[in-house]
């Protein structure tokens, strides 16, 4: 039976450059999507909700505050009581960091 020998070749620049530009064009980054929450316009600003006397209609108005969210938020006042702070928003399910920072300037708490 015949063994195959592979003899190494030296790599010439030329085919460096050939595999390198090959792996760069498949291999590069795609565009990362901009899922910031839409930024408060300085208008907006005097637009605040008051989150322990507002309906769950209200809320929807709110930037990232859909149907589920303001129903949640109405929920956890009923059962726990009025919010003391604001930061006590992000106690209700579905209510991150994020999504709160977004809110913050658009919600008192009275």
């Amino acid at each position: 039976m015949k063994q195959f020998r592979f003899k190494a070749r030296p790599i010439t620049s030329l085919s460096l450059l050939l595999v390198t530009m090959m792996m760069g064009s498949s291999c590069g980054r795609l565009p990362r999507r901009n899922t910031a929450l839409p930024a408060v316009p300085a208008t907006a600003a005097s637009f605040q909700v008051n989150i322990n006397t507002a309906s769950a209609r209200e809320m929807e108005q709110l930037p990232g505050v859909g149907k589920v969210i303001a129903d949640r938020i109405v929920a956890y006042r009923e059962q726990y009581g009025r919010f003391r702070r604001p930061e006590e928003l992000l106690m209700v399910n579905g209510v991150s960091d994020k999504k709160f920072r977004a809110l913050q300037a658009l919600i008192i708490v009275e």
